[in-house]
């Protein structure tokens, strides 16, 4: 029989293999760029370039500038959702927020510099981010609440508030990192925890 044969599974399971080998590693060029050159001096051709691609290569795996932007985004997502304990000690899930400045440095740079290049309400990115740290602000709050109505932390602070703060802290961090990656990044970890674990202390009744 002539013509092209059917691929096998064991062929189209390596084929499959190659693609997502390929999609991760435009994805991780993408991070890299992005941190260093921001969204708007990135292009797609100079990602494909540097990912060893062609532009309609890796157009196969990412339609658009957008869609690859929103993908580097979820990178940090997923990376949050597999470190981030939302059942753990919250002390404890802060101070281990510090080994991602070693396990995954693009993905702070990649976002810090959305973030900051995505203040304006009309950029590209800015609701999704907009929406991001009000969820990640929700969810601090209703941990520390927990916390209050299990007794372990004070009744008298506003949780709110204190989420609020705290994701400025880590925001804060990572900006102050990508600007000077000598700081005593795990010192200030831990003294800023410290701090928090005392002023989060119940307060005792003489």
């Amino acid at each position: 029989m002539s013509g092209q044969q059917p691929l096998t599974p064991r062929r189209y399971d390596s084929l499959l293999a190659k693609g997502e080998d390929r999609k991760a590693r435009i994805l991780a060029v993408a991070q890299r760029l992005l941190a260093r050159n921001g969204w708007r001096n990135t292009s797609l051709a100079q990602i494909a370039r540097e990912a060893g691609v062609t532009t309609a290569g890796l157009l196969h795996h990412f339609e658009s500038k957008s869609q690859l932007l929103h993908e580097v985004l979820d990178s940090r997502d997923n990376d949050d959702d597999l470190h981030w304990d939302r059942e753990a000690d919250l002390i404890e899930v802060l101070n281990g927020v510090a080994d991602r400045f070693q396990r995954s440095p693009e993905l702070i740079g990649s976002y810090t510099v959305l973030l900051i290049e995505n203040l304006d309400p009309g950029a590209p990115l800015h609701e999704r981010l907009q929406n991001r740290y009000r969820a990640a602000v929700e969810s601090l709050t209703t941990t520390i609440r927990l916390g209050q109505r299990a007794g372990w932390y004070r009744t008298d602070l506003d949780p709110a508030v204190k989420a609020v703060e705290i994701i400025a802290f880590l925001n804060g961090m990572e900006t102050t990192w990508l600007l000077d990656p000598s700081i005593p990044l795990i010192e200030a970890f831990r003294g800023y925890t410290r701090s928090l674990a005392r002023e989060l202390a119940p307060v005792a009744i003489p």
